[in-house]
């Protein structure tokens, strides 16, 4: 059985369609991330697997989606010295929250929480709702099975490149 249907896949783009084919959101194709991806990869994957939860949960599934995609959206390649000024952990939350408030004409209070709040407990600030805590646990999914690329098998690459 494959991770990801047709039915939610299709879903799932109708709450980012908007913002998954941006010319701001792609940019992200050009920065690495976790081994052997890129920052946009890991973003859809978060964001999906946020929808999924979401959706299963009975939450705003649309916001969590949206702000799974927009949560790494620090633009910036975090290997090259110099392009943040300090600890990338707790940089990039920040960056990721100007840049989406400036692509989406602002955000609500809840939607900056889930994105800065996405890297808790490493950083400071905790999610503040359920949605927050469905895109914080996401994206430790997501990024565990990136690192031990098991993501590979679960088909998100090919969706990704077709998005």
């Amino acid at each position: 059985m494959a991770f990801v249907d047709e039915t939610h896949w299709a879903e799932f783009l109708s709450c980012v369609d908007d913002l998954i084919y941006h010319e701001t959101v792609l940019s992200m194709r050009d920065i690495p991330h976790h081994p052997g991806g890129n920052c946009y990869e890991h973003s859809v994957f978060v964001a999906y697997v946020a929808y999924r939860l979401a959706r299963r949960w009975n939450l705003d599934y649309r916001m969590a989606a949206r702000c799974g995609l927009l949560h790494d959206l620090y633009l910036y390649n975090a290997r090259i010295k110099g392009t943040h000024p300090g600890n990338q952990c707790f940089d990039h939350p920040v960056a990721a929250v100007r840049n989406a408030r400036a692509l989406c004409g602002g955000l609500t209070a809840k939607e900056e929480n889930i994105i800065i709040s996405h890297m808790w407990p490493l950083a400071k600030r905790r999610p503040r709702s359920k949605e927050a805590a469905v895109v914080n646990l996401a994206d430790k999914f997501c990024a565990t099975t990136e690192v031990v690329q098991i993501w590979r098998l679960m088909q998100m690459r090919r969706l990704v490149a077709t998005a």
